[in-house]
């Protein structure tokens, strides 16, 4: 009985149903109108989807079960081995910064637009910096190694990356004056569209989104943030507001170009340790075979591609030269 109870609560878990399930036992429906109802309400949205994405797959006969193994053995084991330290990594930067906060972002509609401009702003900042220090992509990198787009790409994650973003954006919106309870309400909403814009290609073909792609960063976008073609590389690092990628140039719409998921080096998808601690392996390899404590330590902090022979191979080079190379054949 006790592992069947603790099946039970690992499925409510995932699909975020316990809320919901108390919501509509209680028959209180008026807390709709309150932040904590509607939250309760909305947050089975991704995981459903999910599983209407996983069965229009089957349904379309393109079902392939190793696309979701990975990203399921790593939803569980992340669930088992770190299911509280991003909220302690959140209550510690709160607790550190609230009391030298440079300013107070007010609790209005206006206040939550610029709380989530500065959080769209920390965001980009951990993201940035997940790409272009190598021990950050060896965090990262779990979830840029699939090589097909679905829902379940948003399950697979390093179990340390969730507790070194919630530190970087915490502690940047929070210094910046950033209530916690609106910043609890924006970490909901980035949640649930972050979710959402993983969404592939058997449940939306086409999601350039029209018009709101100019506002808002759309599941196109951030299918091209997973490609390893060269012109897509590194582009297209905010998650719902892309204001910062415009400020910073990293913005890249989709083109007439065959996306090419995964990450540039041969990795086995299939395998649970390559995916999950590959890139680990690699940055050890490169440390102990450098020479000299200054190239072991520029291996951990260069971008990815760096070596200390000077043949890098970084994505921002990789990308210029393919740029170049097109505007010389046209």
């Amino acid at each position: 009985m006790e592992a069947l109870d603790l099946f039970v609560d690992e499925v409510l878990g995932f699909f975020s149903l316990s809320g919901l399930i108390d919501l509509i036992r209680s028959g209180n429906y008026d807390s709709l109108r309150t932040w904590a109802g509607l939250t309760k309400a909305i947050s089975p949205l991704i995981p459903v989807i999910v599983i209407i994405e996983l069965l229009m797959a089957v349904f379309k006969r393109r079902f392939h079960a190793l696309e979701y193994r990975i990203p399921l053995l790593t939803y569980l084991f992340n669930r088992v081995a770190g299911r509280y330290i991003s909220l302690g990594v959140i209550g510690f930067c709160i607790g550190w910064l609230q009391p030298i906060k440079l300013a107070s972002v007010p609790l209005t509609w206006y206040g939550f637009i610029i709380g989530y401009i500065i959080w769209e702003f920390s965001h980009f900042i951990y993201h940035f910096l997940a790409h272009k220090v190598r021990l950050f992509w060896c965090l990262h990198s779990t979830h840029h190694a699939p090589e097909r787009m679905n829902l379940s790409v948003t399950y697979t994650h390093f179990i340390l990356e969730a507790p070194y973003a919630d530190f970087i954006r915490t502690s940047i919106c929070i210094f910046l004056g950033v209530d916690p309870v609106m910043l609890f309400a924006i970490m909901f909403v980035d949640g649930t569209w972050g979710g959402f814009i993983h969404v592939g290609e058997n449940f939306m073909k086409d999601a350039r989104f029209g018009f709101l792609r100019h506002i808002v960063l759309t599941p196109s976008h951030h299918r091209v943030h997973h490609a390893r073609n060269p012109l897509y590389m590194d582009t297209n690092f905010c998650n719902l507001l892309n204001i910062w990628d415009h400020v910073f140039r990293t913005y890249q719409p989709e083109v007439n170009i065959d996306i090419q998921y995964g990450i540039t080096r041969d990795v086995n998808t299939k395998n649970f340790l390559d995916v999950y601690f590959g890139e680990f392996y690699y940055l050890m390899k490169d440390v102990m075979m450098a020479p000299g404590l200054k190239n072991k330590i520029l291996y951990v902090f260069m971008p990815p591609g760096w070596s200390h022979t000077g043949e890098h191979r970084t994505a921002f080079l990789m990308r210029q030269e393919f740029i170049q190379r097109n505007k010389q054949a046209t």
